[in-house]
C-alpha cells in the first residue's frame, strides 16, 4: 500500500531564498511552456520537448532535469482538460526525481536549485523516520505558510482486517439456510415454524385419504417447493 509522507525542510535563510527563487522560476517556465502546449494542442512530451527545451533553459536558467520536469508537469496538466490553457501559481510545487534529489541519511536532503545543489536539513518524527527507507519514485517540493515540505510516496505493509484463529466451513443449501462444519444447522425460528406447520398439515391430509385431501396435498406440495426455492434458498444466498 502506498502512502504520502510529508517531510519538513529546515533550510537556512539563504537556502530558503534559493528555494523560493527556484520555485518561482520553475513555475514561470511552466506558464511559458503552457502557452506553447495550448497553441500546439498537444500533450506529447517528445514533441513539446523538441520545441521548448532549449529556449526555456536559456531564458529561465533552469537545469536540464528541472526543464524536463517542467515540461512533464505542463503536459500532465493539459491532458486533464485540453479545452483550457494550464496556469500555474508562482509558488506551485516543483517535481523532483532521483536525478535532482538525493537523501543524505536521515539528516539532510540534496536538492538542485538555480544556484546548484544544496544540502538542506530535514525535520521529522518517529513515524516518518520509520518509513523513509521505503520511499518510491519522485517527490514534490511544496510551500505551506512559508515552510517547505517534501511530499514523498512510501510503501507500507497493508495490515489484514483480522487475524483468524480457526476455519469454519459453511454449506449454503436449499433445505436448510446453512450447515457449518461443526454440524450446526442454521435456519431461523420463523422458517422452522413454517416447515413444521407444513409437515404437520401434510401428515393430517395423508391420513384422511379423501379426494379433497389429495387435491390439497398436491397444492401443498407446490407450496413446499416454492418455499424451499424462493424463500429458503434466496435467503441462504
Amino acid at each position: 500500500m502506498l502512502q504520502t509522507l510529508m517531510v519538513k525542510l529546515d533550510p537556512s535563510p539563504e537556502q530558503h531564498k534559493m528555494l523560493c527563487e527556484t520555485m518561482k522560476r520553475f513555475n514561470e517556465a511552466c506558464n511559458r511552456i503552457a502557452e506553447t502546449v495550448f497553441a500546439m494542442h498537444s500533450a506529447n512530451k517528445v514533441e513539446i520537448h523538441k520545441t521548448v527545451y532549449y529556449p526555456v533553459r536559456e531564458h529561465f536558467g533552469l537545469s536540464s532535469q528541472l526543464t524536463i520536469r517542467a515540461i512533464s508537469k505542463v503536459c500532465e496538466a493539459y491532458k486533464r482538460d485540453k479545452s483550457i490553457k494550464p496556469e500555474f501559481h508562482l509558488d506551485g510545487a516543483i517535481v523532483y526525481d532521483q536525478r535532482i534529489l538525493s537523501w543524505k541519511g536521515l539528516e539532510k536532503v540534496s536538492l538542485i536549485t538555480l544556484q546548484g545543489r544544496q544540502a538542506i536539513p530535514i525535520r521529522f518524527g518517529e513515524y516518518q523516520k520509520a518509513r523513509l527507507d521505503r520511499i518510491r519514485g519522485q517527490a514534490d517540493l511544496i510551500l505551506v505558510n512559508g515552510i517547505f515540505y517534501l511530499c514523498v510516496v512510501v510503501e507500507v505493509d497493508e495490515e489484514t482486517p483480522y487475524d483468524p484463529k480457526g476455519t469454519l466451513g459453511v454449506d449454503l443449501g436449499i433445505k436448510y439456510l446453512a450447515v457449518d462444519s461443526d454440524g450446526e444447522v442454521h435456519s431461523g425460528e420463523q422458517i422452522n415454524q413454517t416447515r413444521e406447520r407444513l409437515d404437520s398439515l401434510k401428515a393430517r391430509l395423508q391420513s384422511k385419504g379423501t379426494k379433497s385431501a389429495k387435491r390439497h396435498l398436491k397444492k401443498l406440495s407446490g407450496r413446499t417447493a416454492r418455499f424451499s426455492r424462493d424463500v429458503n434458498h434466496c435467503i441462504s444466498k
